[in-house]
């Protein structure tokens, strides 16, 4: 990580390719102009998605899509040609009907070219609740290549096998271990980024009241859920962008495993926070969930996992 002479990192504001982080508080395609071709490694981001959260205005599907769009063609030319795309989003929500906004970008970057590698699912256990259709609990991740000629590093992201013990039951290997002494695949739902064989699947959980991570942003980006992508798409060394970088989560995630990073946010409360994160991260102190935790699990003894003496007349008026 560069750092000046104060022991501090040094976190540049414009784009040079001598730097080692670089966060631009700005328009992204403004940004993406001075931005070479074929430079990044890895785009990981989580663009707004037409809700009208504080840091967006809603707006027609149609025009938001038209928007993303010019995002996108830049994001591609700047990208390397053994680079990765991944644009993790959920849905827009219009008059209490659900618009996939993956199924919208598919066609978009599909109609440019690039090649679908995964639709990767993320489950939390927590999130908005709904009274006319059931929750959501999962957003989706579309990783794209540019080219059939990709970085892919499965070791660096292989969780333990289930049964390590398995062997093959037939053929000229028959007997001996059928797992990868390095772990297996973990498939493209994620829920864990580590498996206890005797714990079952540990989720990732999205970024709420209760997560060390927690700041003032309303749609934060867990940083394990990052370092997936970063371990298995790039090289230490590499460059890894992030047009809409929020409070900083995929560069501290890049940083955590020897990347280069450049981000980009409009927002000069976000990006203030992200330095902010960024030289706590520097110096060991900032909160960060361990890869591999185990999501907390109430026992039954704690008053809010136990029934409200309330519900008791509200079952017996359901019950007539």
């Amino acid at each position: 990580m560069t750092r000046s002479l104060f022991g501090e990192p040094r976190i540049a504001d414009s784009f040079s390719p001598d730097e080692t982080i670089i966060l631009n508080q700005g328009d992204v395609l403004g940004f993406l102009g001075t931005v070479p071709s074929n430079f990044f490694s890895l785009v990981v981001t989580s663009p707004p998605y037409n809700l009208g959260k504080e840091y967006e205005q809603k707006r027609a599907l149609e025009l938001y899509l038209q928007e993303q769009t010019a995002v996108i063609d830049e994001l591609i030319r700047v990208l390397r040609q053994d680079g990765s795309i991944c644009w993790e989003v959920g849905n827009f929500v219009d008059g209490g009907e659900v618009f996939p906004l993956d199924v919208f970008f598919y066609d978009i970057f599909k109609a440019r070219g690039l090649y679908l590698r995964n639709r990767i699912v993320w489950h939390f256990g927590h999130g908005l609740h709904a009274s006319k259709r059931f929750s959501g609990r999962y957003e989706t991740i579309l990783w794209f290549t540019k080219s059939d000629k990709y970085v892919f590093n499965l070791d660096d992201v292989r969780i333990p096998s289930k049964y390590p013990g398995k062997t093959h039951f037939k053929g000229p290997k028959r007997g001996t271990p059928s797992a990868n002494p390095l772990g297996k695949n973990p498939s493209d739902v994620w829920q864990l980024l580590k498996q206890e064989w005797d714990e079952g699947l540990l989720d990732i959980p999205n970024v709420k009241a209760n997560h060390p991570e927690k700041t003032v942003h309303p749609c934060q980006f867990p940083i394990e859920l990052v370092e997936r992508c970063v371990l298995a798409l790039t090289k230490e060394g590499d460059w890894v962008f992030d047009p809409y970088a929020g409070v900083g989560s995929a560069l501290i995630a890049g940083l955590k495993h020897q990347r280069k990073v450049v981000g980009c946010e409009k927002e000069a409360e976000y990006v203030s926070i992200a330095r902010d994160r960024i030289e706590q991260f520097a110096v060991g102190k900032l909160k960060i969930r361990k890869i591999g935790t185990p999501v907390y699990q109430p026992t039954g003894r704690e008053k809010v996992a136990q029934r409200p003496a309330e519900w008791a007349k509200a079952n017996e008026d359901y019950q007539r």
